[in-house]
């Protein structure tokens, strides 16, 4: 069995000094891959066992003359230890099948009379472990006598392997870091692309962030997974770059107060949105949903009027965050919060998922409801070399330029500093960086002043 063991290879041996009960088996396992032995007493049993190969599976009556079941399995366990062995007893022997269990070693009983369908799944079960075991221990003389020859060949190289080691270790540490910068790289070019949009319309600055954001947090509180979460936010950073091809009179304009060619110019962006990414094979399942997040719950909507659940979920949630985002990105006091989520409220079942909505009123709240001054803290403008850890920003950072870097309430971490510190020296930011601190650190500073 050098080749491989299957299940066709294999032997079964039936022992019962019932003729009947032994023609019952030949009949039922006639057409199973295994072959079948069989025996009329555990002294013809042990015949077989010593004279027959690929013997895999041994089945006993409990009780027969001369040697019973159980000590007959003990006599198997003791020359053949590895084949799996089962007790055949009525209801009235279920001590003497224990006994074999003991004894013998017997992997299990099954009781007179059987169930066919029962027997033949327990008999190709017990088959298929033991082909395992020895399709292992194959495996485990193969390796060894592998690693025999390898150490033998090797003998007088082993500075080299060593070496070899080595330098699959750092090759695999590197291919890590590949496979992660790429992923940095795939995570810079989307807010490359995001940017593209409010470079062109000034308007819509710092807009696919908050989508993302705020998409993101839905996606997470409805529980998705990681990669459906990860797709979501690159669609939602990526939502309106179809905008790029459409006439920039439109840019800016409430698409639903458009009509004729202007309105059907502006509709084609999400279309154009999904084919400017196609090419990207990694962000195709995001084309699909920047495709359809125009799309009305009730399908009204656009491209495609698609309806209810046939709208991609991701798309659905997106669709809620971007309408959030246009009516309080440049209005979001507590007040206007809750028109905007009472007005989308009103809207669920038209426009949006009403299941949804629940999900939305957290991460609206806490995205555009923060205040400037709370507590013990106070806004303070400071320059970026004066930035440190553990800040928090009380206003949107624009560069230079006017394209939004930081949404304001972002606490600053060490990235976010040495990213500042970049852009200040390429887009240097007109009047310094406003942060929230503590009122003794400003005296502090106005007493150093």
């Amino acid at each position: 069995m050098s080749d491989g063991v299957e299940l066709r290879d294999l032997k079964v041996l039936f022992v019962d000094d019932e003729k009947n009960i032994l023609s019952s088996l030949r009949r039922l396992t006639v057409d199973e891959e295994f072959e079948t032995l069989t025996a009329s007493s555990g002294a013809e049993g042990l015949e077989l066992l010593r004279a027959e190969e690929n013997i895999g599976l041994v089945v006993s009556d409990q009780r027969m003359p001369e040697m019973t079941g159980a000590e007959f399995l003990a006599e198997v366990r003791r020359l053949c230890p590895d084949i799996p062995r089962i007790v055949l007893t009525g209801y009235a022997d279920i001590d003497a099948a224990m006994d074999a269990i003991n004894k013998g070693g017997a992997c299990r009983y099954i009781k007179k009379p059987w169930d066919n369908d029962e027997l033949l799944q327990v008999l190709r079960g017990e088959l298929q472990r033991y082909r395992l075991l020895l399709e292992n221990r194959q495996l485990q003389e193969v390796i060894r006598q592998k690693n025999e020859e390898l150490a033998e060949w090797n003998r007088n190289l082993k500075k080299r392997v060593l070496e070899q080691t080595r330098e699959i270790r750092v090759r695999n540490e590197q291919l890590h870091e590949q496979n992660a910068e790429l992923q940095r790289t795939l995570h810079g070019t989307i807010e490359a692309l995001s940017t593209l949009v409010e470079l062109r319309d000034r308007s819509s600055a710092g807009h696919s962030v908050n989508v993302a954001h705020v998409s993101e947090a839905i996606a997470r509180g409805l529980g998705l997974g990681e990669e459906d979460v990860q797709i979501i936010v690159e669609a939602a950073l990526l939502h309106d770059i179809g905008k790029i091809g459409i006439p920039g009179r439109l840019l800016g304009q409430d698409p639903d107060e458009m009509t004729g060619d202007d309105r059907a110019a502006y509709l084609k962006h999400a279309i154009l949105g999904q084919l400017a990414i196609d090419k990207i094979v990694r962000l195709r399942p995001a084309g699909e949903l920047v495709r359809h997040h125009h799309e009305w719950y009730d399908g009204s909507g656009y491209p495609d009027r698609l309806a209810g659940e046939r709208i991609p979920l991701g798309a659905r949630i997106i669709a809620l965050a971007d309408y959030a985002d246009h009516n309080l990105g440049k209005k979001a006091d507590l007040d206007n919060i809750k028109k905007v989520l009472l007005r989308i409220e009103e809207q669920c079942g038209d426009r949006f998922d009403p299941y949804l909505f629940p999900h939305l009123r957290q991460p609206v709240i806490e995205l555009y409801g923060k205040l400037v001054c709370a507590g013990d803290k106070v806004g303070a403008i400071l320059e970026p070399r004066e930035l440190r850890v553990g800040m928090v920003l009380a206003e949107n950072l624009y560069s230079g330029t006017g394209l939004m870097l930081l949404k304001e309430g972002t606490v600053l971490e060490k990235k976010h500093l040495d990213s500042i510190m970049r852009y200040h020296m390429i887009d240097p930011f007109p009047g310094g960086v406003t942060v929230l601190v503590d009122r003794l650190e400003q005296s502090a500073a106005m007493d150093a002043d």
